[in-house]
């Protein structure tokens, strides 16, 4: 039984060295396109952002406060945990994707998504923007504090590479590729309102059209060491999104929030800019150098969640609305 044991870890040792031996490149014109495309994608998001919404939701901040609790602080530190739960089942590339996935803001579809499923769209659209904002500097920050700790905790043998993240760099890509277009594109949406309705719907449809081709370019070259660990990446990629909207649901329930914000924090914490994510490990030299020369775990479990969580949003909008339909019907019936 010790040796059946002792080769199925053998196996999957190899088949998670196989994943992190997936090597995608761009040269510097992809770099720049898609760094370009997403400043778009980012100016998109902030077209819904009015700051006369901020007013009303901060009137009564106990779910802002919950929101920006659960993205910024509870998913990483419990996405710390659940890499560490997994253990030799993944890969150290492929806990520390899922760390960058959970240090990223939140998802510009999240709005969308929030809106489908009659949740709190001004909450919704409030914390896509402080997310954003604050992702200079915490995404980052959490990235380099949780990946230390990850390495420091998770006791793995053998050469593990130093995450050492110059968080200068990280700040000033990230001001570049978010700060800049947030700005324009608020004041876009205060200055100019028709021009930002006209063009927020269009923007959110190309974002969502601009993240799957952009994964579907990436890894086409991959396409069949891809498929062979998809197994491994889905199962991950699921738990971890399950765990980020039951953060979101559950600290909903437990501050017992009005249920349109409860739909909003699950949401908002369960879609996350991965995008982001796959654009500093493609789009910039954040992620050059030695070290990360064997870094597919992470830029496929990045890419895989930008495909799934899109996938589990519309789910979770459909299963809100299956639940008013129900009260409904029972309301009418008593």
């Amino acid at each position: 039984m010790s040796l059946l044991m002792l080769a199925t870890a053998a196996s999957r040792a190899a088949h998670l060295a196989e994943i992190d031996k997936i090597n995608v490149t761009l040269n510097a014109g992809g770099m720049n396109t898609i760094n370009i495309v997403l400043a778009f994608v980012m100016f998109g998001v902030a077209l819904g952002i009015k700051p006369a919404i901020f007013v009303e939701v901060f009137k009564k901040p106990k779910s802002v406060i919950l929101g920006v609790c659960c993205q910024l602080l509870l998913l990483p530190a419990l996405t710390f945990c659940l890499a560490l739960l997994f253990g030799s089942w993944i890969s150290p590339m492929m806990a520390l994707g899922m760390i960058l996935v959970a240090s990223c803001p939140g998802g510009n579809i999240s709005n969308f998504i929030s809106s489908l499923s009659k949740a709190n769209i001004e909450l919704s659209v409030s914390l896509t923007a402080i997310s954003t904002a604050l992702a200079v500097l915490m995404t980052p920050f959490n990235f380099w504090a949780w990946g230390n700790l990850y390495l420091r905790f998770a006791h793995i043998a053998g050469e593990v590479p130093t995450l050492v993240i110059p968080l200068w760099d990280v700040f000033k890509t990230i001001f570049i590729l978010l700060g800049i277009p947030l700005t324009l594109g608020i004041l876009c949406s205060q200055y100019l309102p028709k021009v930002a309705d006209f063009l927020k719907k269009p923007l959110q449809w190309i974002s969502i059209v601009f993240f799957l081709a952009m994964v579907v370019l990436s890894f086409w070259g991959n396409r069949v060491a891809f498929l062979q660990c998809i197994s491994v990446i889905f199962i991950v990629v699921l738990v971890h999104n399950l765990l980020a909207l039951s953060i979101g649901f559950g600290m909903g329930s437990a501050f017992k929030v009005p249920r349109p914000d409860r739909r909003t924090l699950t949401i908002e914490t369960g879609i996350q800019n991965s995008g982001l994510g796959l654009v500093l490990l493609l789009g910039t030299s954040l992620f050059a150098g030695e070290q990360w020369d064997l870094n597919g775990g992470m830029l496929v479990i990045t890419a895989w969640w930008g495909v799934w969580h899109i996938i589990s949003g519309l789910t979770v909008a459909a299963c809100f609305n299956l639940t008013d339909r129900r009260r409904a019907k029972n309301q009418n019936n008593g």
